[in-house]
């Protein structure tokens, strides 16, 4: 594997350098490795790369079929590789939030506080005032289940449960057509998000929003069918088919996801 072309165009060097440490570990010991959690956009740079390579392959696995987070099983082609071989472990964090309501950002920042680092956590799923369930690696599992006795001012019981007792909501989606002048970026996410486009190129600028799980600070960066644009705080918005009309604008379909 050529470390240094592989790297050449990525963002996110560092973690796209463990992950080839990784790569090259499984090719030479004909072993399956699995990385820790990868955020989207390591993830969406790791499957860029590693598509076009013939003597890896590359799994990533999150739980279930949305997680943003998800570990990457790595092997040899020659060796059989599924999610069952991607080691999960699933969380209950139970507790009583009818009067201090926690937030995602709470239930990691408990986490986090025990000592363990953000690599060992993948996707929390926020159950509002029941508390919230979590993945994680296994090992992590019976020192959590000690060690997490509180979120906010609530006391918890964290226990591990079956990855198959997971409260997964599919997430909401709202269909829409606009039709625009051009692709920009701030053009299409401005009508996608319902909000000003003076906004959006603020957020844009303000590096809060990815193309691709890639940052894009340029409003006039073009965006085409089968993006996927995520604004911080707002959701997700997937660019489907693209037409022109007889006016030469932009008719495109978009699903925006809550």
């Amino acid at each position: 594997m050529k470390r240094e072309e592989l790297l050449k165009r990525v963002e996110n060097k560092e973690d796209i350098s463990r992950v080839i440490d990784q790569a090259e570990q499984a090719i030479k010991n004909w072993e399956i490795v699995v990385t820790d959690f990868l955020s989207p956009p390591v993830l969406a740079e790791v499957q860029s790369i590693f598509q076009n390579l013939t003597e890896i392959e590359a799994l990533p696995w999150g739980g279930y079929p949305q997680a943003e987070r998800q570990r990457i099983g790595l092997s040899r082609p020659d060796l059989p590789l599924d999610e069952s071989q991607i080691a999960l472990a699933a969380l209950d964090i139970a507790g009583n939030f009818l009067f201090d309501p926690a937030t995602h950002r709470d239930f990691l920042g408990s986490l986090l506080g025990t000592g363990i680092v953000r690599d060992k956590v993948g996707d929390i799923i926020v159950l509002g005032e029941r508390g919230a369930q979590a993945i994680v690696v296994p090992e992590m599992v019976d020192f959590l289940t000690s060690s997490l006795t509180q979120v906010r001012s609530v006391a918890v019981k964290t226990q591990q449960i079956d990855l198959s007792e997971l409260k997964i909501r599919p997430p909401q989606k709202k269909e829409m057509t606009t039709v625009e002048a051009s692709m920009r970026l701030d053009a299409i996410a401005s009508a996608g998000f319902g909000i000003s486009r003076s906004k959006m190129a603020d957020a844009i600028s303000h590096k809060d929003v990815r193309v691709n799980w890639k940052e894009i600070t340029q409003s006039s960066h073009n965006v085409k069918a089968g993006d996927l644009i995520a604004v911080r705080g707002k959701g997700r918005l997937e660019i489907g088919e693209v037409s022109v009309t007889k006016k030469q604008r932009y008719r495109v379909n978009l699903v925006r996801y809550k």
